[in-house]
């Protein structure tokens, strides 16, 4: 019985260690004759084709078969790609870390940053849309960080690129959702009578995000912040920084109120 028993678990452990990689198996099986050539000819087909995960197992075998062969380096990308188109963040960007680490003067190099920046925009629009529901508070938007110092680093680096202006544009987005994050949590702490911490968050915009729409929002927050807090002469200088820069704002008519928007719809 006891020797039943052991076949049984081995079997069981050797059955789970094939699993993962029976597609792997397969794809090698199938291309065990073919050139390296037409190796690569076919995962670019799936690529193309938009049959990421085939694509991916063909050029796995490719870089099995030659670690530094002639189609290494653009099999990278091209997995990488592929990883992205599938969602699988962390995959793509582990091939592009090796990639950046053994080519680092690849032509390519501009495409690896822009694609890295994409996957972080695309982790946070991901998070935009899971996190509509939950208490928003405490959390800090670092795959917009990330994704802003990705694409900075391929404009300053690669200011020709053909993904230099795309990338401009969406740090020019990345900064305005940043300064969105910030008012939504001055917001958030001046509907709870929490005005220290308000105001604290609304100078933050005027420091940090001085060209965004969110300037005169955070002027009014903090008008009223120091009204609350029984600092008249901050309120009233506050609002003629306010009626300066915005003279037909409407703050200054009527105290800022909420208006209990959702901070991600400043996602645009």
């Amino acid at each position: 019985m006891k020797k039943i028993v052991a076949a049984s678990i081995v079997m069981a452990i050797l059955s789970a260690c094939a699993t993962p990689n029976a597609t792997v198996s397969k794809d090698a099986q199938m291309s065990k004759d073919w050139s390296n050539d037409r190796l690569y000819s076919e995962a670019r087909n799936a690529l193309n084709s938009g049959n990421y995960s085939h694509a991916n197992a063909l050029y796995g075998v490719l870089r099995a078969r030659q670690p530094d062969g002639r189609y290494t380096e653009q099999s990278l990308l091209d997995s990488a790609y592929a990883h992205y188109k599938n969602e699988e963040m962390s995959q793509a960007l582990a091939l592009l870390s090796r990639f950046e680490r053994n080519y680092p003067a690849s032509v390519d190099m501009d495409y690896a940053l822009y694609l890295k920046g994409l996957i972080f925009f695309a982790e946070d629009q991901s998070f935009l849309r899971k996190l509509a529901s939950q208490d928003w508070s405490d959390r800090d938007p670092e795959a917009n960080r990330r994704a802003f110092r990705v694409f900075e680093q391929l404009v300053n680096r690669f200011p020709q690129s053909k993904y230099a202006e795309d990338s401009r544009r969406r740090m020019a987005q990345l900064v305005d959702a940043l300064g969105g994050h910030e008012i939504a949590i001055a917001r958030y702490y001046a509907k709870r009578h929490a005005y220290v911490a308000a105001n604290n968050r609304a100078q933050r915009v005027l420091q940090q995000y001085q060209n965004t729409r969110y300037v005169e929002e955070a002027l009014a927050i903090m008008m009223t912040a120091y009204a609350r807090l029984e600092k008249p002469e901050l309120s009233s200088d506050t609002r003629r920084v306010l009626a300066q820069n915005f003279p037909q704002s409407p703050y200054l008519q009527q105290e800022w109120r909420s208006d209990d928007a959702p901070w991600w719809r400043y996602w645009k």
